[in-house]
């Protein structure tokens, strides 16, 4: 079995001679074999080893668990360091369950010790029980075949050496070495789901098949095979189609749509581990959900995908952290030729000019004999009409939107200027009709949409 080991922690973990190990020891049968496994291992694999154990603050007995830990750390000659923290109380604060808690508390613990120690990985104790039980725990969630991968031999800084050890090889290591360990009467509780799996679960399928947890094992490691080739594929088309504002991670729809569906939601997935920092919490359902709002024939959507929003806006899709915030109205009074602010770092500069001379999208003129002060630039309201120049009916300016598939969010940022309650101009989209300068001469009143600050840059 040490031969066993040697060669998974060469291999499969990409642990060198050398490297400086963090052995998590709660004090149970499988990390005290790991901890003396690795002891016996370093004298003809050379690594460093640490200690850490972390007190959840659960059980009365938690203390004894410490003490226990030390001695044995003491007897091997390994250095320990001990963490702890009121899960509960965690939890709580939190809003999480338990076992959420103490994981985040437990590895949060490791992290920074590994830091603190500088050592090059963390080993975990996992064997091909805790691969079945996480294998089932994550179908029963909803999880996708990437979660269905479960542990990986190396997760980043994270080891696991005795992964493709079975239980009962660990029992009888303890035996032979007549090593001892502690119980956690925890382990029993069945209100913690995994527990549930292991006492539960577990025992009615191996009445099944009785090679269920080995099993499972080979399926979850054919998982993660074909996990890594389709994270590659995944980067490739994330890169590809995908690009960061600001932090948000927003997609053109039609490249999404021409990706066959099993690497698009590969693709939705990255997207969402990227915005919420973290791939714990993603299942299957968030991910359908997204592909169901990528589809629909809504061209407008929010949606709440657990720690992260999904956002449609016609041909885009956006994955943020939060809903776009929406846009405060506002009501500007133009008494007069001047240059006045508007939202968004823009400005709106009215003048009175001797002739006609502008031309685009961002400025318009009107024959200032036939449109009097005070102007007014505002933001939209429902029920707003206007007619569009080339238009001999009336329009209302929702459905202008649409057609020209303004997002919610800018059609509120967008300046309406009126003259005596007639909306004569979509700022930087569209004029009304009539009011055109007299070609024989006169006043021009000239409207123009400028960036305050145009070192910002361009935009519409």
């Amino acid at each position: 079995m040490l031969a066993q080991v040697e060669r998974t922690l060469r291999d499969s973990c990409r642990v060198t001679p050398g490297s400086r190990l963090l052995v998590a020891v709660s004090g149970g049968g499988d990390s005290v074999a790991l901890l003396a496994l690795l002891h016996e291992l370093a004298e003809t694999y050379p690594l460093t080893l640490i200690a850490a154990h972390f007190d959840h603050q659960m059980r009365p007995t938690s203390a004894a668990d410490a003490e226990f830990v030390a001695n044995v750390c003491g007897q091997l000659g390994i250095p320990l360091t001990i963490g702890s923290e009121n899960v509960s109380a965690l939890a709580s604060r939190r809003g999480a369950g338990l076992e959420e808690a103490a994981r985040f508390a437990r590895r949060d613990f490791l992290e920074k010790t590994a830091t603190n120690t500088d050592c090059d990985a963390v080993a975990l104790g996992h064997h091909q029980g805790d691969q079945a039980e996480t294998f089932l725990h994550r179908l029963i969630r909803g999880s996708g075949l990437s979660g269905l991968a479960s542990m990986r031999f190396r997760s980043g800084l994270y080891v696991r050496p005795l992964l493709d050890l079975a239980p009962i090889q660990l029992k009888a290591y303890l035996q032979e070495r007549g090593l001892s360990f502690v119980d956690d009467e925890s382990n029993a509780d069945r209100r913690f789901t995994r527990n549930r799996i292991r006492h539960d679960l577990v025992p009615l399928l191996q009445t099944f098949n009785p090679q269920i947890v080995p099993h499972l094992n080979a399926l979850a490691s054919r998982f993660g095979c074909e996990e890594d080739y389709w994270q590659l594929e995944t980067l490739r088309a994330f890169s590809a189609c995908a690009r960061d504002e600001d932090g948000d991670v927003c997609f053109e729809r039609e490249a999404l749509l021409a990706l066959h569906v099993a690497l698009r939601m590969r693709v939705l997935r990255h997207g969402l581990i990227r915005v919420r920092g973290r791939v714990h919490g993603i299942v299957s359902a968030h991910l359908e959900a997204v592909e169901a709002q990528l589809l629909s024939p809504v061209p407008q959507s929010d949606l709440d995908v657990g720690e992260a929003w999904s956002c449609r806006r016609y041909n885009r899709l956006f994955l943020r952290k939060k809903p776009f915030p929406a846009a405060d109205s506002f009501e500007i009074e133009i008494d007069g030729p001047g240059t006045f602010s508007l939202p968004g770092g823009y400005e709106l500069k009215v003048s009175l000019a001797c002739e006609s001379g502008v031309k685009g999208l961002l400025a318009v003129e009107f024959d200032a004999q036939k449109v009097a002060f005070p102007l007014r630039a505002r933001s939209f309201r429902k029920g707003d009409r206007f007619q569009p120049s080339g238009m001999a009916g009336h329009k209302k300016v929702k459905d202008f939107f649409v057609d020209e598939k303004i997002p919610r969010e800018a059609r509120q940022r967008i300046p309406l200027v009126e003259s005596d309650g007639k909306i004569l101009w979509i700022a930087g989209w569209r004029r009304c009709a009539g009011f055109a300068p007299h070609e024989a001469g006169g006043t021009v009143l000239r409207l123009e949409i400028v960036e305050a600050n145009p070192s910002t840059g361009n935009g519409r």
